[in-house]
């Protein structure tokens, strides 16, 4: 709901978000995400927002009306029941309710500032549907500008208990008749004492009554963090986030002041377990999609939650009809401590999409993605080289002595000579994937590479390419096959297919795909996933699936006498299913780099897989001495094989509405502290 948030320390700046809210509620409403004739008319301007945004507004709005309706289906057989939503800001809950004739015994009372309700009762009256459909209404300024028969506005503080008190019983509040109570990102924005106690309150006063919260959780993790500096920036600061970080805070919490049942779960979970599939199909359909990170971790970090007290049977609404995603995160055997890896800042590498590689020991080139370039946020057109110096890396100088990059973004970049390297794929907008292929070549002779100076060619093939490159978030592997190298290209994306399943040999010489028998079942289709040599043939881990959720199979393309052959891998304990990570095999074991997971903590670090036993040991990443939060996802890394460390480079993505994170500079782990000695 749109909605003023009283109880913040800066009432106005906490109104902001209530109106910024319902601009995109609407903008999810114009989209068809969401049924709402009523919003506009409550909304001073309209402003299109992006599809993450609208998902984003998509599910909440889902999960607050799934409830509502739960309550008035269970409560149907009482002469009157009442909803108090509390912070309601410029919501049209009454106005559908009132349509669908969902209200024939209920009465709707919608507590916010007194200028928030007084605005609102203005809207309201200046739009003659809203007027018909409230039916006769009065009101006089102040407590009540607004009351009809069954839809109520008051102006009221919710940090004053004692002013709430009278608001409601001026406006003839029943406590003994069932009561719903709806709090839609409002608790959040008061201090824990003054929320307790309204907690308290409401259970206290009220015999039978729901409660309903939806508000942000988890604070510590990276994308915790900037969903935080964010909100205190705008002056409505999340004061009781850190109190009650997690689902299970929150139920201990209501438990603790009244309520007798209680049940949460964040809003993957919900997406997952209490939208029907067809529903989750046609969400997914609506509009291009490509930002699938920024969407699990946005859902990760809302939940919703379900109170009820004095009800029979007991007011539950949040049953799953499927098994939740994600589980409980791994247990970790320890961390690995992160560095800035440069010698000083970087800013061409603050990008996310982006892929690199190693081209010569001491040197690794970074293309495309998305990122800050020249003042501008924007799809990267510089390539950026890094040069090892002294143990150190710092910027290199790169020269494009013919060509330009494209903009692409979720490419590939395989270094297939010296001097020679191929980029597969990538595309400009999830609606534009038709970028084929591009050659780079450098001096064949390392000692012609003059360190302040090199220059690159950048190269269409010609004719028209393979329609197999025609992909993005894929993989591409190099393997060996009967003296002919070839790139393994599996799965990604299309503009017209959400999961391909598909692969192709590209030979590297020819560019053109060969056919090369493969047995066994083939893995289930998937993108961004990772994939990496192994005895000649190519491990395939993770990535998502078709009904966008993280997959946890590691799977390998062994190498046979006349062809390939696909067989499963099994680990101990099972993998985590994520994505968006980066993989590597070192000294016969599978380093996993972070990536996405659906776990409500802690976020993915490095998973280390014994490939001879299949033992899978988790460890977290320790950024105590980095000055920002490390997001590893759409990074990208390079394994340095002689000083046994991994650079990470990049990654970090929209955050919902938070804004643009980019991780400031590359970073370095060392895999001593994780793989055994030699």
């Amino acid at each position: 709901m749109g909605r003023g948030r009283p109880g913040a320390p800066r009432p106005a700046a906490v109104q902001c978000t209530g109106g910024s809210s319902a601009v995109s509620k609407c903008s999810a409403a114009a989209r068809g995400y969401i049924q709402d004739r009523f919003l506009p008319f409550l909304v001073g301007r309209q402003r299109r927002r992006a599809p993450l945004v609208h998902r984003g507004y998509y599910i909440r709005a889902r999960a607050v009306d799934h409830c509502i309706q739960d309550f008035l289906q269970r409560t149907r057989g009482h002469p009157r029941t009442q909803i108090l939503s509390l912070g309601a800001g410029f919501d049209s809950l009454y106005f559908r309710l009132k349509d669908l004739g969902l209200l024939p015994h209920t009465v709707v009372y919608e507590v916010d500032f007194p200028s928030v309700v007084s605005q609102k009762a203005a809207l309201i009256r200046g739009v003659q549907e809203l007027v018909e459909l409230v039916g006769d209404a009065g009101g006089e300024p102040g407590v009540m500008p607004f009351s009809a028969g069954d839809y109520k506005l008051l102006g009221a503080d919710l940090s004053q208990l004692p002013e709430l008190e009278r608001a409601l019983e001026q406006a003839g509040v029943d406590r003994e008749v069932p009561t719903l109570f709806i709090a839609e990102v409002v608790l959040a924005y008061m201090a824990s004492s003054r929320s307790d106690a309204l907690l308290r309150w409401a259970a206290e006063r009220f015999p039978c009554a729901g409660f309903l919260l939806y508000e942000q959780l988890g604070p510590q993790d990276p994308f915790g963090r900037v969903m935080q500096q964010h909100f205190a920036r705008r002056g409505s600061a999340l004061r009781s986030l850190a109190q009650y970080p997690d689902c299970e805070a929150q139920r201990s919490r209501f438990l603790a002041r009244g309520w007798s049942e209680c049940s949460a779960m964040d809003m993957n979970q919900f997406f997952t377990c209490c939208t029907p599939e067809h529903e989750q199909q046609r969400v997914q359909a609506l509009e291009p999609f490509d930002e699938y990170e920024e969407w699990h971790l946005k859902c990760s970090h809302y939940f919703v939650l379900a109170a009820s007290k004095g009800m029979e049977p007991p007011w539950t609404p949040l049953v799953p009809s499927r098994t939740a995603p994600g589980g409980r995160g791994p247990a970790l055997a320890g961390s690995v401590p992160a560095a800035c890896a440069a010698s000083c800042p970087v800013p061409g590498l603050r990008r996310f999409g982006h892929r690199s590689v190693l081209l010569q020991p001491g040197t690794v080139l970074t293309t495309g993605g998305f990122g800050q370039e020249e003042g501008q946020h924007r799809r990267a057109r510089n390539c950026q080289l890094l040069l090892r110096r002294a143990g150190r890396w710092a910027a290199g100088s790169l020269r494009m002595q013919s060509g330009r990059w494209d903009g692409r973004l979720y490419h590939t970049i395989s270094c297939v000579s010296k001097g020679l390297a191929l980029v597969v794929g990538g595309r400009t907008s999830p609606s534009s994937a038709s970028l084929g292929m591009l050659w780079l070549k450098f001096p064949e002779s390392c000692s012609a590479w003059d360190p302040a100076d090199i220059r690159v060619e950048l190269v269409s093939p010609k004719p028209a390419v393979e329609a197999a490159a025609l992909r993005w978030r894929h993989s591409a592997t190099q393997v060996t096959f009967q003296g002919q190298q070839y790139l393994f290209l599996f799965g990604g994306r299309s503009a017209t297919q959400p999961v391909l399943g598909d692969w192709h040999f590209l030979h590297t010489q020819e560019l053109s795909c060969s056919m090369i028998p493969v047995e066994g079942p083939a893995p289930e289709g998937r993108h961004s996933h990772s994939a990496c040599s192994w005895k000649g043939g190519v491990l395939v881990a993770g990535g998502l699936g078709a009904a966008e959720q993280p997959l946890g199979s590691l799977c390998f393309l062994e190498q046979l006498e006349g062809g390939f052959g696909w067989q499963v891998l099994e680990t101990r304990p099972p993998l985590v299913p994520r994505y968006s990570h980066t993989a590597h095999v070192h000294r016969g074991r599978l380093l996993l780099v972070g990536g996405v997971w659906l776990c409500p903590s802690p976020a993915p670090g490095v998973t280390v897989v014994d490939l001879a036993t299949g033992l899978s040991l988790d460890y977290a990443i320790g950024t105590e001495h980095l000055e920002w939060p490390l997001m590893l996802h759409n990074h990208s890394s390079v394994l340095l094989p002689e000083e046994e460390e991994l650079l990470l480079i990049g990654g970090g993505g929209n955050c919902f509405s938070f804004g643009t994170h980019l991780n400031a500079e590359p970073v370095c782990l060392s895999l001593r502290h994780i793989l055994p000695s030699h």
